[in-house]
């Protein structure tokens, strides 16, 4: 069910800077006045994940949030001895218990129209608490995907 937010031009504009020009971390989004998905916070290229989940939950528990994070790991191939350095997107869809229903509900229905102008993300993560955010739990899903 689309929920008739719009997605800011920024969004896809920020996105590109991370994913092309390497220039921030990370970035914030919300849903202002229920109409437009728009940027929030931008994380500098040197902040660390944790400052990401910082960020995601700064609305406080009632409030939800998107994030697009470039994830770096270092992969090793099978047969090999030296490790790879892989970097890779996602879009986590925070959306805490405590948040209200309604909420809940405007951040899962509009969270389709972000993807789609989201162009290169790798995965998509939904996460309703820390253990399902926390950076352990978003490289194992990485890493999953990476062909061994």
């Amino acid at each position: 069910m689309a929920s008739g937010v719009t997605v800011a031009d920024t969004c896809k504009t920020t996105f590109e800077e991370i994913k092309k020009d390497k220039k921030y971390r990370y970035v914030i989004y919300f849903i202002k006045d229920e109409k437009q998905i728009d940027v929030e916070t931008l994380g500098e290229r040197n902040a660390t994940y944790q400052d990401f989940l910082q960020d995601v939950q700064h609305g406080g528990s009632g409030e939800c949030r998107y994030g697009v994070f470039d994830f770096e790991y270092t992969h090793q191939c099978q047969g090999t001895s030296e490790g790879s350095k892989k970097q890779k997107l996602f879009l986590m869809s925070w959306c805490p218990d405590t948040a209200k229903v309604k909420k809940k509900m405007l951040y899962s229905s509009s969270f389709d129209a972000l993807k789609k102008s989201l162009v290169g993300v790798a995965k998509y993560i939904q996460a309703t608490d820390l253990a399902e955010a926390s950076e352990e739990s978003v490289e194992s899903q990485l890493r999953a995907m990476d062909r061994t």
